[in-house]
């Protein structure tokens, strides 16, 4: 589906006409609250984030490393809900971002694949984050997404074979998300060595932008995924400055750094 081009791909094809890596990154809605998290969405979309991943807050949060999980589970407790997630899509969206939903399945076969797609795109959301729908599972969510000009994007994990790439990449319209290494999210001191590996697997069955996630933390990081992939994602890093009530400003501050990051030249 490489042929269609959506505001996510027009995102990074930004980035990439300006010498740099598109950054995206990522909040949970409701977490510290639902004003809250658009509040920092938007500072993160000021400070130069060019796409922005919601995250829906999900009971059972499987591939979330314990920042991101502790945050869930208080906008859970603090009874987020769908609405307020296509909610917070709607403000940052309307702020001139593209936003993405990263979200488990269950939530959305609840809600009804077609229904969720339909209020998505009314609400200005450009599409989903699957991690953890696999493509054979996928084709309610293909239907939709296609009726309703939605991005979809699978994960391609370091330790897919290359049928394996194929086939997600064929499915995939906006990005192709790499994820840099296996198991949850969370930072790390270092970005996997794997990365570079995989971006270049990725490259062989698409030509939509790939982007890096699992693990970047800081402008270094950011740098260093930049120099060989389209995109970097970064979500824990922010996530653990709400958690430790550093506010807005750090958010701000922090996007400010990652972007300067992907602008940094390769040595």
């Amino acid at each position: 589906m490489t042929d269609v081009t959506s505001a996510v791909t027009e995102a990074f094809g930004k980035a990439s006409a300006s010498n740099r890596a598109a950054l995206v990154g990522y909040l949970p809605a409701g977490f510290p609250s639902v004003a809250g998290a658009i509040e920092a969405a938007l500072a993160m979309a000021q400070a130069g984030a060019d796409v922005i991943e919601v995250g829906l807050p999900y009971s059972d949060p499987l591939m979330d490393g314990p920042v991101i999980a502790e945050a869930v589970h208080r906008a859970l407790a603090a009874g987020t809900r769908v609405a307020d997630v296509l909610r917070t899509v709607e403000a940052v969206a309307a702020a001139g971002v593209p936003v993405l939903v990263m979200t488990y399945w269950n939530p959305v076969d609840r809600y009804g694949v077609r229904a969720f797609a339909r209020d998505l795109a009314a609400v200005g959301g450009s599409g989903l984050i699957t991690p953890d729908l696999t493509v054979e599972e996928a084709r309610p969510w293909l239907d939709a997404s296609a009726e309703y000009d939605l991005d979809r994007v699978f994960l391609v994990a370091p330790s897919s074979t290359g049928q394996r790439v194929a086939t997600i990449t064929r499915a995939c319209r906006g990005f192709v998300y790499a994820a840099s290494l296996m198991g949850i999210t969370g930072t790390r001191d270092a970005v996997s060595g794997d990365a570079s590996g995989l971006v270049k697997r990725i490259r062989e069955h698409t030509d939509l932008p790939v982007a890096v996630g699992l693990g970047v933390s800081n402008g270094a990081q950011a740098a260093q995924v930049a120099a060989f992939a389209d995109g970097v994602i970064v979500g824990s890093a922010f996530v653990r400055r709400l958690l430790e009530d550093q506010g807005v400003p750090a958010i701000r501050e922090l996007t400010s750094e990652l972007s300067l990051g992907v602008r940094r030249t390769a040595p």
